[in-house]
């Protein structure tokens, strides 16, 4: 399992010089709280909607004079499609993420990554892990008759 197979492909992206508030409302319509900044087709950064509470609403800051730039989190930890999932979450643990944008060998952007997404496909593995030890007893039940 590696950070491709897992993240999801639907990436909402804004751009460094977009309107703070226009990039709120993109938050609003596509329920989530997460944003890629993208320049140039390259990620720069990435803006969440904690970024904005603790910068803008709990310094009393007009968020119609910002842009995006202004208040996204710059650099954000990237990870490439073939990482696997344990080296994905060691590298969250460490920059203390739950969310990271996803990127091609040449650094593209191809999805996002969050710990709920591991979690789901760990939930499903273990789905199935407890259905093949019902099966097999299951079995050994029939076959023991």
């Amino acid at each position: 399992m590696n950070a491709g197979s897992v993240c999801k492909r639907g990436v909402v992206t804004v751009a460094p010089t977009d309107d703070l508030v226009a990039a709120a409302h993109a938050m609003r319509e596509k329920h989530v709280g997460y944003l890629i900044v993208a320049a140039k087709a390259r990620v720069v950064g990435v803006l969440t909607d904690r970024d904005i509470v603790v910068a803008v609403l709990a310094q009393e800051v007009d968020a119609h004079a910002l842009k995006v730039g202004d208040v996204m989190t710059r650099d954000p930890l990237l990870i490439e499609e073939g990482q696997s999932i344990e080296a994905v979450l060691c590298h969250m643990r460490e920059a203390g993420v739950r969310r990271v944008p996803v990127v091609d060998r040449s650094g593209t952007l191809t999805g996002v990554l969050s710990i709920d997404d591991v979690l789901e496909r760990i939930a499903d593995q273990l789905i199935n892990i407890a259905g093949s030890i019902r099966n097999e007893q299951r079995m050994e039940r029939v076959v023991r008759q």
